[in-house]
């Protein structure tokens, strides 16, 4: 099995967040594709619900791990905690074949 690290991310911001949670990620996302092992970082928007998705591609957990303790993502992850609705969903997966 690959060691290839693939992540997807279901945001969920109060309505009145949805603006700055987007602007917050999609601030981050030069930094994180400029890290050594981010090989995909891409947001997506469920314009209907309001939701976020982030669909992450790592070479591995220690790349996803290192993504994780940048200052930027801390930053996202603070706001998060007034921002969202709930929880983020995250799905780990890992590519088969």
């Amino acid at each position: 099995m690959t060691k290839q690290l693939n992540v997807i991310a279901h945001i969920t911001p109060h309505p009145e967040y949805l603006d700055a949670a987007r602007r917050a990620i999609l601030e981050i996302i030069e930094p994180t594709l400029a890290e050594p092992g981010c090989i995909t970082f891409r947001l997506s928007e469920d314009t209907e619900s309001g939701t976020l998705h982030l669909y992450e591609e790592w070479r591995d957990d220690e790349a996803l791990a290192a993504h994780h303790e940048q200052a930027y993502t801390q930053g996202v992850f603070e706001a998060y905690k007034s921002w969202l609705a709930k929880d983020p969903q995250i799905l780990h997966l890992r590519p088969v074949g």
